[in-house]
């Protein structure tokens, strides 16, 4: 349903539609993010649309909610932190995003954009905590552009079997963000490895 229905709003407002998902999906619209990212890469990939507008528009999607988020918990943060710390399904997510906070400091922002609901948590968290408007950018949007591109790569590899991989990766995003870092660092191990046995040999050769 999420997925025909983010299909039928690119239809009628073309990439506009990538950047105005993004920012609903704020208020519960029934799209996950990657799937939004990933569609943006998929049409991209078909021809449907271009990579770079298409791309910034997910980007820019994406800034703009967590800066909306920042903006409401940096100045109506601790009245809205008190009301949502009342209810149970809040306050669990709340509290995560604080712990990371405290654990990784900004670099808690690229973690938290694994983590559904954690991502809309988590620059609130950082507004109420007052954490300066320059300081929150410095991570935030790097953050949101290396998540954003990798998603958009995803989508343009999966092409119609994005809506079936976008809910895995959003059920399970952070253990699959792992699994592909683990696959790489072993990967680039074992060419590195036998980059120096070959540069080696060469040696003996001479």
């Amino acid at each position: 349903m999420g997925y025909d229905l983010l299909l039928s709003i690119i239809n009628t407002v073309g990439y506009a539609a990538l950047f105005i998902v993004l920012c609903l999906g704020l208020i519960g619209l029934p799209i996950p993010n990657e799937v939004v990212v990933m569609t943006g890469g998929a049409l991209a990939a078909s021809g449907l649309l271009s990579a770079v507008p298409a791309f910034i528009a997910t980007w820019l999607g994406i800034c703009s909610a967590m800066t909306f988020n920042y903006s409401i918990g940096r100045f109506a943060g601790n009245r809205l932190f008190n009301w949502f710390n009342r209810k149970p399904n809040m306050a669990k997510f709340l509290d995560k995003a604080d712990q990371m906070i405290h654990r990784f400091g900004g670099y808690a922002v690229m973690i938290g954009l694994l983590l559904p609901f954690v991502r809309h948590a988590m620059p609130f968290v950082i507004g109420s905590n007052k954490t300066r408007y320059a300081k929150f950018i410095w991570f935030a949007y790097p953050s949101a552009f290396v998540w954003t591109l990798a998603y958009f790569l995803i989508g343009s590899l999966v092409g119609d079997n994005l809506q079936h991989i976008g809910d895995l990766i959003y059920d399970y995003g952070l253990y699959i963000v792992i699994a592909l870092a683990a696959a790489a660092a072993v990967y680039i191990g074992f060419r590195l490895t036998k980059a120096k046995k070959q540069k080696d040999a060469v040696g003996r050769d001479m």
